[in-house]
């Protein structure tokens, strides 16, 4: 068996009398949210960083190209399903007459410019300035001179449009089917499957997760797809406003108790090509990078937790998390306490993601709080009814029956051998689960008992002085 992945994705094959099982792709990742450049309200596949390209700079207010940035510097290629919900009709604001003086050869807007910008002289006057051969102009609003036309101490006035963040809308991204059937936004993950062949397992929206209208509409969408979506706190939240926000008066969508959403804590610090230095960015995108990575390591999977696990990403923090391995009173554990994953970054450590539950703990205390192993049912339980298919409406005979029962258990013998489920995991065909006027009516009930190894999340070291061992002096 081989324990290489397919495009970056954990595949498992095993054959069974001709079919093949297959595990479920896992590192997919659902980005949704705005672009400068590329197709709107298309369900867009990047591959690599070079699809990626499509989208255009990491401009300052639009999250998608810098998510995609930091997703590919964690995780290398894999799937990313995109949808750009962007519309320059209605975001975007015009700037005018902004005064600029040339200096060591050109001179910075204020803004990132989007679509084409216009030079007149001081006085506002038009120009004879030609972009390309009097100057040029980057995704950033840098702009170089190229010719004699555009000297120093020069002043200029320039109108340009750029992005008006106010007018994006919680409705924009989450879209909607209207009665022709055409989507938008989030509905448009509806027919990954059907455009793909694989769904998206890691809904990510940076920026705008902590809207609760948002949340919610990732919340469905997650469910859907039986997918993990990772929700940020807003900037400058402090350690206490986090753990605040989880109960009834949370303004940003930590109120929930869905086992399907992973709470996160601070914002995390990268370097920033727009403003040259360490910026910070939500944490959802380093999270979903980190949860790719564990997924397509060899040596890991995605039954494996993200937690503990280095943000290769990462240049610093929005704010240190307080941090102890035996303190329970320290900032970090009180957010695991409260559900929501933070940062441990000690001495000589790197940055660690911390936190190994769900948002359904601590109101819940099935196994299912944590996160490796709702992942991993999601994935064992989708690759079952895909293997299940072929036998839909075949006469239901002893034949089809151990059919369908050894593709399962096919299938969970080769995740024992992985250590994705404990030995002992089968699937069974009970009698009594099946009476004669059940299958009369034909439908068919098996039994999938099994166990997903939880993290070793609390290791406990008993310690004894054994005064016995002081009697062995001569």
């Amino acid at each position: 068996m081989s324990t290489q992945y397919l495009h970056g994705v954990e595949t498992v094959e095993t054959e069974v009398g001709g079919q093949s099982v297959q595990v479920v792709k896992s590192a997919v990742v659902a980005l949704f949210g705005i672009a400068p450049k590329g197709p709107a309200n298309a369900l867009v596949l990047c591959l690599s960083d070079s699809d990626d390209a499509q989208f255009g700079d990491p401009v300052p207010g639009f999250n998608i190209p810098k998510t995609l940035q930091i997703l590919r510097a964690m995780a290398g290629a894999f799937p990313v399903m995109v949808v750009n919900t962007f519309n320059a009709a209605t975001n975007l604001k015009q700037v005018t007459a902004e005064v600029v003086a040339v200096a060591n050869g050109g001179f910075s807007l204020a803004n990132a410019p989007i679509g084409t910008i216009t030079i007149n002289s001081s006085t506002g006057t038009a120009t004879t300035l030609a972009l390309g051969t009097d100057y040029s102009v980057d995704s950033y609003g840098n702009v170089k001179t190229l010719s004699g036309q555009m000297t120093n101490g020069t002043s200029y006035q320039v109108n340009y449009k750029t992005l008006d963040t106010a007018t994006v809308t919680p409705a924009q991204l989450i879209g909607s089917v209207d009665g022709s059937g055409n989507r938008t936004g989030l509905a448009l993950y509806d027919l990954a499957y059907n455009t793909y062949g694989y769904r998206p397992k890691i809904f990510v929206a940076p920026t705008y997760s902590s809207t609760p209208a948002i949340s919610a509409a990732m919340a469905t969408a997650a469910a859907k797809q039986r997918a993990v979506y990772l929700l940020d706190a807003p900037a400058g939240t402090t350690v206490a406003g986090a753990i605040a926000g989880r109960g009834i008066g949370g303004a940003f969508g930590f109120n929930t108790a869905d086992e399907r959403a992973l709470l996160l804590y601070p914002e995390i610090k990268s370097y920033d090509t727009a403003a040259n230095a360490d910026t910070a960015y939500p944490y959802s995108a380093f999270m979903a990078g980190v949860i790719v990575a564990t997924d397509l390591d060899p040596d890991l999977g995605y039954w494996f937790s993200p937690s503990n696990k280095p943000i290769t990403a990462a240049t610093g923090i929005e704010r240190v998390i307080q941090w102890s391995l035996n303190d329970p009173g320290s900032e970090a554990n009180q957010l695991n306490a409260a559900g929501i994953i933070t940062v441990a970054a000690g001495y000589g450590t790197g940055m660690l993601a911390w936190g190994n539950r769900n948002a359904s703990f601590p109101t819940s205390s099935l196994e299912k709080n944590f996160i490796s192993i709702r992942r991993t049912d999601d994935m064992v339980s989708e690759a079952m009814e895909q293997a299940a298919l072929p036998y839909i409406d075949k006469p239901i005979t002893q034949g089809t029956i151990d059919a369908i029962r050894e593709a399962g258990n096919a299938l969970l013998r080769s995740l024992i051998q992985r250590s994705a489920v404990l030995p002992g995991s089968k699937v069974n065909y009970n009698k009594a689960d099946n009476p004669a006027s059940q299958l009369a009516a034909g439908q068919i009930v098996f039994e999938r008992v099994y166990m997903i190894p939880p993290p070793a999340e609390d290791i406990v070291i008993k310690d004894r002085l054994d005064l016995s061992l002081l009697s062995q002096f001569n």
